[in-house]
């Protein structure tokens, strides 16, 4: 990506015109040294400007809550996918697919377009979310 010309947001933070983005690794890193650090990417922040958190997992909206963040976007869920992988996404995370409000901040979760395993889902349908962002102030 680097070659690119992309700037990953590996525990980091940019601003933006009008919000802050920041980004978090994923959990799973956490065996190899190279997990989540919100402190890192949140901690010296000012908290006045709007701020948008990408995190692979829906888990994460917990931390993302105590550093203040407005929008977490997520995946890794596919929506459960495949019976009985439906209840098990469902056991281990917050939210599964689609808008909901943890105190000030929203989490959003995309079921995503392909597929975890078998390539095949039953009553969680694919999608490919587009999300808008707009000041009130605009």
């Amino acid at each position: 990506m680097r070659r690119l010309g992309l700037h990953p947001l590996e525990n980091a933070r940019t601003e933006l015109p009008g919000f802050d983005l920041a980004g978090v690794n994923d959990v799973q890193g956490e065996s190899e040294g190279q997990g989540p650090d919100f402190g890192r990417a949140l901690g010296d922040r000012d908290r006045a400007r709007a701020c948008v958190l990408l995190a692979h997992q829906p888990v994460q909206i917990h931390e993302a809550v105590r550093h203040g963040v407005d929008l977490q976007l997520s995946g890794h869920t596919h929506g459960g996918q495949l019976w009985p992988g439906n209840f098990i996404a469902r056991a281990a995370n917050p939210t599964v697919a689609g808008l909901e409000r943890y105190g000030d901040t929203q989490l959003y979760v995309s079921r995503g377009a392909g597929a975890w395993g078998p390539p095949t889902r039953v009553g969680a349908p694919s999608d490919i979310t587009v999300v808008r962002l707009a000041s009130e102030q605009a």
